[in-house]
């Protein structure tokens, strides 16, 4: 069903006292701009489904749904062009929880896994909390743009012992949106050496003017035969609270080791209400994402603008994601002293750049994902704060 709403993304909800991970780490006169979830109420079509599913008033175990599996795919084909069986997708609780589900069954303890750095922190944590060895690609900063190293990537795809990459696009927390060219690279020297992929794609709804979103198995079936991709709607729509996410893997191969691993986790059980809001959303509210996305660039470019005459900020451009990469390296300060000062002084909580690995040092990244109003008290801060130095 077409649902064409207006939503309205500058209203302002009071998210303290609901259990909000995201508002109980700092003093309520700090402004929380880290984790990465909204501060917009979900589409309305997802509250009612909501609303009416609760209200039948049995809440008992659930099957597998065939409701989620195509509502998955075909979003897969009218958002981005790309053709996927139902059958091909299984339900995980989440993208983390998926990717750790596919790294026990498709590696064992010693081999590597390739990530791409500055990274998502969880990749990091998942990989050496499961005895695999991680080797770090390091993104290169060159004008103001990430850029893949390739022949460092290659180096290390090459070695016998790497077994997964871990593909993150767009890119957390760079902001970039890797062009069908790169994406090519990467995946060609995969085959090469025999390097399974792990494609997070939670953010591909989230790109900007200019930019495109590539599902990474969508390029080619010897890709799509190489990948297990991963999607939620948790950014998108706001719905991260719900744990319900997918993995697409068209190999049957890879797709029955990683549920098998999944089934063994006892991590199956479908969550009632979660199954409810990911089929709502992807089966109704394209219109939400539309105008999300118009509206956070429009955060994007109000940052950017602000921010362009501040002495020792600069704004990694994002291509796509709501999450801003801050080098705030000019402000000749420790990660310490920098995390303090914006805690501290500006009353902004960012996340620190340092845990994204030693590549993020000096950096901040911020989660423009909230009401214009709330993004230009932060610009007034920081620049307030700045200047004052």
């Amino acid at each position: 069903m077409i649902v064409n709403l207006v939503h309205d993304f500058d209203e302002v909800v009071n998210r303290r006292g609901t259990d909000s991970k995201k508002y109980s780490v700092y003093p309520e006169d700090v402004i929380p701009m880290w984790i990465a979830d909204s501060d917009f109420k979900a589409p309305q079509p997802v509250v009612d489904a909501l609303v009416e599913r609760v209200q039948q008033g049995v809440y008992g175990y659930t099957p597998v749904s065939p409701r989620l599996k195509a509502a998955a795919a075909k979003w897969q084909e009218t958002r981005f062009g790309w053709e996927v069986n139902p059958d091909a997708v299984e339900f995980v609780p989440g993208v983390i929880s998926g990717v750790i589900s596919a790294v026990r069954a498709l590696s064992h303890p010693g081999d590597n896994i390739v990530i791409q750095t500055p990274c998502y922190p969880p990749f990091t944590d998942l990989s050496e909390h499961n005895g695999r060895h991680l080797l770090r690609n390091e993104l290169i900063l060159k004008d103001g743009r990430y850029e893949i190293d390739f022949e460092d990537f290659e180096a290390k795809v090459k070695d016998p012992r790497t077994k997964l990459f871990i593909l993150c696009n767009p890119q957390n927390p760079t902001g970039r949106v890797f062009s069908r060219e790169e994406l090519i690279r990467l995946g060609e020297l995969c085959l090469k050496y025999h390097v399974t992929v792990l494609s997070d794609e939670i953010h591909s709804d989230l790109v900007y003017s200019g930019h495109k979103h590539i599902p990474f198995a969508s390029i080619s079936k010897e890709f799509e035969q190489n990948t297990i991709s991963f999607m939620n709607p948790s950014k998108t729509f706001n719905l991260p609270g719900f744990r319900t996410a997918a993995f697409i893997a068209a190999n049957p191969v890879l797709k029955n080791a990683v549920h098998d691993m999944v089934v063994n986790n006892k991590a199956i059980g479908e969550n009632i209400c979660g199954t409810v809001a990911f089929c709502t959303a992807y089966e109704q509210c394209a219109y939400y994402a539309d105008q999300m996305v118009a509206y956070l660039e429009e955060n994007r470019n109000l940052v950017e603008e602000t921010l362009k005459d501040v002495d020792g900020i600069d704004v990694i451009h994002a291509e796509g994601t709501y999450l801003l990469w801050l080098d705030c390296r000019k402000l000749n300060m420790s990660q310490e002293e920098l995390d303090r000062f914006f805690v501290e002084t500006v009353k902004l909580g960012l996340n620190s750049g340092k845990s994204f690995g030693p590549e993020g040092a000096g950096f901040l990244r911020m989660n423009i994902a909230c009401p214009r109003s709330t993004v230009k008290e932060a610009m007034n801060r920081i620049v307030t704060a700045v200047k004052a130095l």
